[in-house]
């Protein structure tokens, strides 16, 4: 089982700590592109959180089933008056199964690095594969890995720098982990909050991928369908399953 980092402190902050994720210009985006793909059909999200992405979904007309591992997350979407038509089940992405064939499956914000084993990150592939449709899209959103950016002899690097947050992510070559180290100041106090993360090459999700029955179907670098090229520092990659005969 992954290791829960989303206790009920950061549940009852994280939206007071990357308030830009919950604005319209970084939501509607990822909704747009989402209910494309889905059509007429269901969604799957992997690791819901509180229904940032899931809920707005929904309300266009996509049934949303999610899973989430932390309870204190979860606990959060319940209470929303306007998720009552989002599905939820607690449990590890990689492994749980849920009623129901879906069209499209997704995870978004670097959600796949939260598996800090290889092996936890291909049997969430699987699990995908598992719970979708013929024809159906699985959609990753997450970073490419920062390694060139780091001068020589150094493990460190700024992701994040404002007056209210500091952001520094610590590689570890050998495990292929990526720290991030987070700090705030929060009524005059330090807040401090780090978690590891598996980070994994666009090349790696594909055999991933096909090891699963998957083809790669697009990649962008981000939402609106910007090219991915060598510059990148994300991407939005679709796989798919094949279409009945």
């Amino acid at each position: 089982m992954p290791e829960d980092n989303f206790d009920e402190h950061i549940a009852a902050t994280y939206e007071a700590k990357w308030p830009e994720l919950f604005e319209p210009a970084a939501v509607d985006p990822v909704v747009g592109f989402l209910a494309g793909l889905a059509g007429s059909g269901a969604a799957l999200e992997l690791g819901v959180g509180t229904g940032r992405i899931a809920v707005p979904l929904s309300a266009r007309g996509v049934p949303v089933h999610g899973i989430e591992l932390s309870a204190a997350m979860a606990a959060r979407l319940r209470a929303r008056p306007d998720a009552g038509n989002v599905g939820l089940t607690l449990g590890d992405f990689a492994t749980t199964r849920v009623d129901g064939t879906f069209t499209l499956a997704y995870l978004v914000r670097n959600t796949i690095t939260n598996l800090t084993m290889q092996d936890e990150q291909v049997r969430c592939f699987r699990n995908v594969a598992a719970h979708l449709a013929p024809g159906g899209r699985f959609v990753i959103e997450v970073y490419v890995p920062e390694l060139r950016r780091l001068p020589p002899g150094q493990t460190v690097h700024p992701f994040t720098v404002t007056p209210e947050h500091l952001g520094f992510e610590e590689y570890d070559f050998a495990s292929q982990i990526a720290y991030s180290h987070h700090y705030w100041v929060v009524d005059g106090r330090l807040e401090t909050y780090s978690t590891p993360h598996r980070y994994v090459w666009p090349s790696e999700l594909d055999l991933m991928a096909r090891l699963a029955g998957m083809t790669l179907r697009e990649r962008w670098a981000g939402w609106d369908r910007e090219p991915f090229t060598g510059d990148s520092r994300s991407h939005v990659s679709v796989w798919e399953m094949p279409a009945l005969r």
